[in-house]
């Protein structure tokens, strides 16, 4: 698979948190790494199957599976 494509994006914190797409569509905002596989759960695919640290699937924006607060 190509990593110019992933399955579930998690973009850079905001306030609200990070905002998490699946397969395209925004499934809502993540606080951490447990509300990522819940929003993955959420859009039907088995969070026991996707690894947050797989480029092939996961992309993260703006800082890895660390990062939640905004900068500055």
């Amino acid at each position: 698979m190509s990593h110019s494509f992933a399955t579930v994006v998690v973009y850079p914190p905001d306030p609200r948190g990070r905002r998490v797409t699946v397969a395209g569509s925004t499934m809502g905002y993540a606080r951490g790494t447990v509300d990522v596989l819940w929003l993955v759960w959420a859009a039907g695919l088995d969070p026991d199957e996707v690894r947050l640290d797989d480029p092939d699937r996961v992309e993260w924006r703006g800082g890895g599976p660390g990062m939640w607060t905004c900068p500055g």
